[in-house]
């Protein structure tokens, strides 16, 4: 796609690769990255261990899963500018429950909201859309409106901790709770025509395997999926208990927090390039050519994570790291409309979704429960390689077996 053509596509798909990026810059509120730069503050307010902290956290985003399995296929059902603004109030008052909770029982049920409306439906639901509105194009759709979640990923822990110099912990989280409301009236402006009504949805569909449209039922039943589920857990799990445990890494390596947040625009400017390049290959070469290999870079950055003690080894941990991360923001999404049709994505991918999630309740409650053993995060990190270079070998078996029945 030349340059002129590239800002045509921008120009006449502004409003829905907009309502995209704006879905995925709000979910940053309910994500692990966001939230773990309050873990200090919030374990000090409630009197918790990394443990306890960790398995609260797990506990809401375990049940967040399984809501997620329904809520999820509702993306079949209702149009984006439905649900969207339903998603967005739902996110904004589980902001303001973070904000105001002052019980450490209701810890869990504010963690449960914020990772169903931020993490969960936010992400979901963009990405789904993304997925049935374009087809020729879907890479590029799906690296554009992930940019929302990189920009936020970038942003907003700086901002934030920065802030907390000034602020209280808890106004910050009024202050993410009004951004959160400000979305709902520009989502709502940005959808007012919907690129694919639902009764259209047909006309825009495109085939999986065996030139037919999958239901959720189908795919459980496949092999290729549960092939797929490792690859689609491992990062959210691993990439999560980085984030959860950031604070704790700083100290155990002697940096200031801060230092480590000033890393992560690095990270994310990474991420963003990997994104576009990914969105770029996958138009070209279809996802089934790399969904076997883009996890080996974040095997090999928690190598390095793992063995250095110094600012400038994270930062190159943290590169290898964000190739993966950029990548797993487009690849995946893509792989369940390639692979199983577009007329069930919501459903089909709401499951995909939710393992996703309770790959991010085990990850923090895992490693959390591994310090309070006394296992260190450098002795953890390698583990999590391995474990990663082992998907990358599943994913290849899998898509091997599945291409053969194109």
């Amino acid at each position: 796609m030349t340059g002129f053509s590239l800002r045509r596509y921008l120009i006449d798909n502004a409003q829905w690769l907009g309502a995209g990026a704006l879905l995925t810059f709000l979910s940053s509120f309910g994500q692990t990255f966001f939230i773990s730069i309050f873990a200090g503050e919030i374990r000090a307010e409630f009197g918790l261990s990394h443990g306890a902290w960790g398995g609260i956290y797990s506990l809401g985003t375990t049940v967040s899963a399984l809501v997620m399995i329904w809520a999820g296929g509702l993306t079949d059902i209702f149009r984006v500018r439905v649900l969207g603004p339903v998603v967005l109030a739902g996110l904004v008052l589980a902001t303001l429950a973070m904000a105001l909770n002052s019980w450490v029982f209701l810890l869990p049920l504010v963690i449960f909201l914020l990772r169903l409306f931020g993490q969960g439906m936010s992400t979901h639901l963009a990405l789904v859309a993304m997925a049935r509105w374009f087809i020729a194009t879907r890479g590029k759709a799906l690296s554009i409106a992930s940019a929302g979640y990189v920009l936020g990923e970038a942003l907003l822990p700086l901002i934030f901790v920065a802030a907390m110099a000034f602020l209280d912990w808890r106004w910050l989280w009024v202050i993410a709770a009004g951004i959160a409301a400000l979305g709902i009236p520009i989502l709502m402006r940005l959808l007012q025509q919907e690129r694919t009504p639902q009764i259209l949805a047909d006309a825009y569909s495109a085939t999986g395997m065996q030139d037919r449209h999958w239901t959720r039922r189908q795919a459980l039943l496949h092999p290729l999926f549960w092939f797929m589920v490792p690859s689609v857990m491992a990062p959210s799990a691993f990439i999560t208990a980085f984030f959860f445990h950031q604070v704790h890494l700083a100290e155990v390596n002697g940096w200031q927090h801060i230092q480590l947040v000033a890393l992560f625009p690095v990270f994310t400017g990474v991420s963003l390039l990997a994104m576009f390049a990914a969105g770029w290959a996958l138009d070209k070469w279809g996802t089934a050519r790399i969904m076997p290999f883009y996890q080996l870079p974040i095997a090999l950055g928690f190598v390095i994570l793992a063995t250095t003690d110094s600012i400038g080894g994270a930062m190159i941990g943290l590169i290898f790291m964000g190739l993966t991360v950029g990548a797993n923001n487009t690849l995946p999404s893509a792989f369940w409309a390639d692979f199983y049709g577009t007329r069930h994505i919501g459903a089909i991918k709401a499951m995909a979704t939710a393992f996703l999630v309770l790959g991010s309740a085990i990850g923090p409650g895992l490693t959390g429960v591994l310090i309070d053993y006394g296992v260190p995060l450098s002795t953890q990190f390698l583990w999590i390689a391995t474990v990663f270079v082992l998907v990358c070998q599943l994913v290849w078996i899998g898509v091997s077996r599945a291409r053969r029945e194109f």
